[in-house]
């Protein structure tokens, strides 16, 4: 048996359990303990869990595994939170952080209480308009990679009769997340339906194998793609499943994303310890 503390936060719904490594001595991290840790009901319950360690040259590292156990690709909201962490534990002198993630530089800043800003990089590879097969039926989407692979589909291409609101975003996006066309890893699956100057959103991430309240690089993913098709101008506000808004910001010079920033609330929910 091994005590463990941590801090539950959550960025715009979206929840993490966060582990420090000042705290935490010889911290094992094996993918039975962090499904343990993210089971809801019978355990603390999160989307992922956040593990931050000191790093000569950063002010922290930053190592995010997903609900399934394992360690996962860029989690922009989980970044905000270890932000917002680390400021709370004394890492940041002036409100503003560098750190590493999965061997990848990145920054952010402090913009006000509970408000966090992340500085992600450009993206990796940005598909528009690919063919996926769902069902024996051809649908047009789009796909960006920003730290994580992000499938965008616009709502209203699926030609449903229910309310946005109201949908199962599991039972479909399921069905993207293991469609052939991403095989073998899989992708997240962002739901968008634009409304005026916003876009509502609706996520399937891998890993957690579920909806999730907000996600943080799909949030930016999707403004990036109503930007290229859809002309909505930054900076976007992205409204999550649960209401909160998410403000995403960048810059498009000579068809490259520059300038990327992620930013919106981050929350201390409660501190304790579990016995694993």
């Amino acid at each position: 048996m091994k005590k463990i503390i941590f801090t539950k936060l959550n960025g715009a719904g979206n929840d993490f359990i966060l582990l420090d490594e000042r705290l935490n001595s010889k911290l094992e991290i094996k993918p039975k303990i962090i499904k343990k840790l993210c089971q809801r009901r019978t355990s603390i319950g999160a989307d992922g869990v956040l593990v931050i360690s000191a790093l000569a040259g950063y002010d922290f590292e930053l190592k995010y595994y997903n609900a399934d156990g394992y360690e996962g690709s860029l989690c922009g909201n989980g970044s905000r939170c270890a932000i917002h962490y680390a400021n709370t534990s004394g890492r940041l002198k002036d409100n503003k952080t560098k750190f590493l993630c999965s061997g990848v530089e990145y920054s952010g800043e402090i913009i006000g209480d509970e408000l966090v800003k992340f500085n992600l990089n450009k993206p990796n590879e940005i598909k528009q308009n690919i063919e996926v097969n769902i069902d024996n039926k051809k649908f047009i989407c789009d796909f960006i990679d920003n730290g994580s692979p992000h499938l965008i589909v616009n709502y209203d291409r699926l030609k449903f009769n229910d309310d946005f609101n109201k949908f199962s975003a599991i039972e479909v996006g399921k069905k993207f997340r293991y469609a052939d066309y991403f095989k073998p890893k899989g992708t997240n699956v962002n739901f968008v339906k634009l409304e005026g100057d916003k876009i509502l959103l609706r996520t399937y991430e891998r890993g957690v194998e579920d909806e999730t309240y907000a996600c943080g690089t799909g949030s930016v993913a999707s403004a990036m793609i109503s930007y290229l098709k859809y002309n909505l101008q930054p900076p976007v506000k992205v409204i999550t499943k649960n209401g909160n808004e998410l403000l995403v910001d960048f810059k498009y010079v000579g068809n490259i994303f520059l300038a990327v920033s992620l930013t919106g609330p981050a929350k201390i929910d409660f501190e304790g310890q579990i016995i694993i």
